[in-house]
């Protein structure tokens, strides 16, 4: 008879609703790593360290229940609390003083996780008031042409969305082509206490929103085509 402890998808458990038993092995993800361990309490800290991640040089994340909260590196995670799905890393560029802290102010769609998760970037979720919610990514890539190679971009979620459109965007730094040639539609918009360029560009009948296909990920797809057809005209 065997005497080797079961081992726990978490992800899988998370996924059913299920409760997760106690005193057996636990396997979850770090980014794209799957990591197996034996005890039921384990700290931020050594969560990277398995990841193969410095301590130092990362902020941890961890998802539980659909919402993303930040782990501390002597923060204790207990594996056996229902709802932890997985863990993902944020690059710390900063070498001195208060690490950067993503702000996680309202709940996202599953599906735009999963998106925000494949891009691989820092983002936050920005509740400015009531009615007006931000979602902001950190590095997003620009093509050859422009002055910068990446910028942080937000775009605003309505209230209703998924079931109202998400509509233009908003960069930082200020976009310019290198060829000096002038970017039409143009705007500044203030957020955070600093200055944005915001994108006046709209859907029209042939791209018009379509309810229950387009969401976070289709529109960012159609803002990286933005960036590429200006640098045709």
């Amino acid at each position: 008879m065997s005497n080797e402890k079961e081992v726990i998808d978490l992800a899988e458990y998370a996924k059913a609703d299920k409760p997760v038993p106690k005193e057996k092995h636990y396997k979850f993800r770090v980014d794209k790593t799957e990591i197996t361990v034996s005890q039921e309490t384990i700290t931020g800290r050594e969560i990277l360290t398995l990841a193969g991640k410095n301590p130092q040089n990362f902020i941890l994340q961890q998802k539980i229940k659909g919402q993303v909260i930040r782990i501390g590196l002597d923060d204790i995670v207990d594996l056996t609390v229902p709802g932890v799905e997985r863990f993902m890393t944020i690059p710390n560029e900063v070498t001195e003083g208060e690490a950067p802290t993503m702000r996680t102010q309202f709940e996202l769609l599953q599906e735009d996780l999963e998106y925000l998760e494949s891009l691989g970037l820092p983002w936050e979720t920005v509740q400015d008031d009531v009615q007006t919610r931000r979602l902001v990514i950190h590095g997003f890539p620009v093509p050859v042409g422009y002055n910068v190679d990446k910028v942080d971009v937000f775009v605003y979620l309505p209230p209703n969305y998924p079931d109202v459109q998400i509509d233009m965007a908003y960069f930082l730094p200020n976009l310019a082509r290198k060829d000096q040639k002038p970017i039409g539609a143009l705007s500044e918009a203030v957020a955070d206490g600093q200055t944005w360029q915001r994108w006046s560009r709209h859907r029209n009948e042939s791209s018009k929103w379509r309810i229950g296909e387009d969401n976070l990920r289709t529109h960012m797809t159609l803002v990286s085509d933005w960036l590429e057809q200006e640098l045709t005209k």
